[in-house]
């Protein structure tokens, strides 16, 4: 028998993200999913299978799902370029938000969308999952602890293998869509990077290019991907065909950041890579810390106890503890996070200032780098909203449950 305090929760967009409704869905233990919405008819007739959705609760227009008098709160992992649109039909419907990272794919929308969420009182909740992966949090609390002294420096190098299929077979190619691969792919690690330095970027620079996927095959307009793009790995990736037919983002980028706390960031994507990974680099004035691997297993080294020359031993070592589930345990950590949000509010890892600021960051370095490296400073969000979302949202319209 179903639970009758079960969170009903709506999916809007049921597709390659569906791992975070699979998590959700708890009948009888506390949430359970009762509508769906995708505007592809085979992933909504195999998620309903999965979900055991009747026909009815079935919908092709998010709106007709948001009208529903059984869904309390909604996840969201629709393509970047509708969160903000689809994010305030929702706030508006009362419906408590679970939106996929990035907020949006411009500060403006980012910034209206915050303004709905204030305005209406309905809890919105980003899916920042990042911060919830074992490696982040090690380093974090690495940091917290002092062990490194007070950031002063962050350094990322992201190894982006397979990038060629994920980010350029697909919608993801093209900058109407993502604005471009630094707010789509980097919102993740701009967002870890002010985390892990405590402070935000306000002035930035970039230089990026196409470089290898953009002289590629492309197939036609309105033809689909071929069977098993995401599941196979030409090498070298300059091997790769069926390509989406409106390429116009960049596949390598670096940008320079600095925080409004003095801190001095950098952050290089590369999406031709033959390793897919991320490097993190934090020196403070006590000494640094890198991560070598980024998955259960993998090891942080500290270099804390006085100068030396180059080696490969360090001064203490911490080992990324196991996981079970999507990133590493994130994807499960972070919607449990969400569900505990949306019924009882409070504060929450993720934020979505901290949401709105890495997307700047990275749309201000995407104008940058279209511009030959031309430095932007960062609008600041109005104080109200800083304030408001700094006293985790006030509680909104009650729901079923909580």
């Amino acid at each position: 028998m179903t639970d009758p305090y079960d969170l009903r929760l709506g999916v809007i967009g049921a597709g390659q993200r569906g791992i975070l409704a699979a998590a959700a869905h708890r009948p009888g233990r506390g949430s359970r999913v009762t509508a769906l919405c995708d505007t592809d008819p085979a992933t909504l007739a195999h998620s309903a299978r999965r979900f055991g959705v009747e026909d009815a609760a079935l919908h092709a227009d998010h709106r007709a799902l948001l009208a529903r008098g059984d869904v309390d709160a909604v996840l969201v992992a629709t393509p970047d370029d509708t969160h903000a649109a689809i994010a305030v039909d929702a706030l508006t419907a009362g419906k408590a938000v679970y939106l996929e990272k990035p907020l949006a794919i411009t500060v403006d929308d980012c910034d209206e969308v915050l303004r709905v969420a204030a305005r209406t009182g309905t809890r919105l909740y980003l899916g920042h999952n990042m911060r919830h992966m074992g490696v982040i949090r090690l380093m974090r609390d690495i940091i917290a602890r002092g062990d490194i002294g007070a950031p002063k420096t962050v350094w990322v190098r992201h190894f982006v293998g397979r990038g060629g299929d994920y980010y350029f077979k697909d919608w993801h190619a093209d900058r109407r869509r993502t604005t471009g691969l630094l707010i789509q792919k980097a919102a993740h690690d701009i967002d870890v990077i002010h985390w892990l330095a405590g402070g935000y970027t306000e002035r930035v620079n970039a230089l990026g290019d196409l470089m290898v996927y953009g002289g590629l095959p492309r197939r036609a307009e309105g033809t689909p991907p071929a069977e098993g793009w995401l599941t196979e790995w030409p090498w070298p990736p300059t091997a790769s065909t069926g390509l989406h037919h409106h390429i116009d983002v960049e596949d390598v980028s670096v940008m320079n950041m600095r925080l409004d706390n003095g801190v001095i960031a950098a952050y290089q994507q590369c999406h031709f890579s033959p390793d897919y990974w991320r490097n993190y680099t934090v020196i403070g004035t006590h000494g640094r810390l890198e991560n070598f691997g980024d998955e259960e297993g993998a090891v942080v080294k500290v270099w804390n106890r006085g100068p030396s020359s180059y080696r490969e031993d360090c001064d203490a070592a911490y080992t990324v503890p196991p996981a079970e589930g999507g990133h590493g345990g994130a994807d499960e950590a972070i919607v449990e996070e969400f569900l505990r949000f949306a019924r009882h509010g409070g504060p929450t890892d993720t934020s979505p200032v901290s949401a709105r600021m890495s997307v700047a960051a990275g749309y201000l370095a995407t104008l940058s780098l279209r511009e030959g490296g031309v430095p932007h400073t960062v609008p600041p969000l109005e104080p109200e909203l800083l304030d408001y979302f700094a006293r985790h949202q006030d509680p909104g319209p009650r729901v079923r449950g909580r």
